[in-house]
């Protein structure tokens, strides 16, 4: 069977993302582009890498426009896919890679994005290890599905196996993450500007306010193996802008729990990505480069126990808008049609 895409945002990084994906994927067909300020253009005037499109035209973003398809892909700045998901209720499956959906908390909503609170969809990321087992088995059948933040995912799925295992106090984390600014969208600001991140690394969103810290917290809550409430979890989460078009490194940790043994923290992690394809778990001493994900659908970990400090500290590189969203919307989407999980994507990245 073959089913019918409509990909909204189809213009912008992540829209593009998806449909390069989709494009060599064997089982579906795109059929409508959308965008908003670029409707009426050639897709290809936007995403001239996307030579295989070349003859699809952006069309508005409308909700007759996205209507009659299989599959729709919103890929809309955060707060605008909500008012879309709601008139899509003939669409066989939805998948959004805004934030509109990712949320349990209309608390946390209303903290760090502001505007209508839609209802939680099942969160787009298959390998995350959530209490008694994996968010995969939430994605199999699922009709509407909320692609995860790409910072967010990336953390989650550094910490959630020593969560799980209780080898790590998620009380305390810590993480900074060297970003990409694709990972900002395609519009134009001005601290974006090549003239501005050329040569020099500017941390941004620091002190608790970036908007993938509650979507963090609910993950590693959701992993834990007693009933836990995000509140639980705390984490100082401060990203750094640095002069790579694409790409996180990430680089996480927490206290050892009291009594956890080395082969316990080294198991707690090989026990969770030991039989995954796309999330893997470096040799002890070995730790990833963004470069080495690039384009690849593969999340790339190197554990560090120090015991100097009594922390768990781990490195995870992921291609920001491969992983941590388009490939992760197309591996869930995999999912919920029955498909092969691994289908239309790849393990290899792209060097130099």
């Amino acid at each position: 069977m073959t089913y019918s895409v409509a990909v909204s945002g189809a213009s912008g990084y992540a829209g593009g993302e998806i449909l390069r994906i989709l494009a060599a994927h064997p089982d579906v067909e795109i059929r409508t582009v959308t965008a908003h300020s670029n409707a009426g253009q050639p897709l290809i005037q936007h995403q001239p890498h996307l030579r295989s499109l070349s003859h699809l035209t952006l069309g508005d973003t409308t909700p007759d426009a996205l209507a009659g398809h299989d599959i729709v892909f919103l890929a809309l700045p955060h707060g605008q896919s909500g008012q879309y998901t709601d008139a899509l209720s003939d669409a066989a499956l939805v998948i959004d890679a805004g934030a509109d959906h990712r949320l349990t908390s209309s608390a946390d909503w209303d903290r760090f994005y502001g505007g209508a609170f839609h209802e939680p969809w099942a969160y787009g990321v298959p390998e995350l290890p959530v209490a008694g087992g994996k968010q995969r088995a939430n994605l199999v059948g699922a009709t509407r599905i909320a692609a995860p933040g790409c910072n967010a995912s990336t953390v989650s799925l550094s910490l959630a196996p020593g969560v799980e295992a209780g080898v790590i106090d998620p009380s305390d984390i810590v993480t900074v993450l060297a970003v990409g600014p694709s990972g900002a969208g395609k519009s134009l600001k001005t601290n974006l500007l090549a003239s501005e991140i050329l040569g020099t690394a500017n941390p941004y969103a620091v002190g608790g306010t970036h908007r993938h810290i509650p979507e963090i917290r609910q993950a590693l809550a959701a992993a834990s193996p007693e009933p836990a409430e995000p509140s639980g979890i705390r984490i100082s989460f401060t990203p750094v802008i640095v002069p790579m078009a694409r790409g996180i490194l990430a680089t996480s940790s927490a206290p050892i729990a009291p009594g956890a043994t080395d082969d316990e923290i080294r198991a707690a992690w090989e026990s969770a990505y030991g039989d995954e394809t796309f999330v893997q778990l470096l040799p002890v001493g070995e730790f990833p480069r963004t470069a080495d994900v690039i384009g690849a659908n593969t999340a790339l970990l190197g554990l560090a126990i120090d015991r100097a400090a009594n922390r768990v500290t781990v490195v995870a590189a992921v291609d920001n808008l491969v992983k941590g969203t388009a490939g992760a919307a197309v591996q869930s989407m995999n999912l919920a049609l029955g498909l092969p999980e691994d289908r239309g994507l790849t393990v290899n990245g792209v060097a130099p």
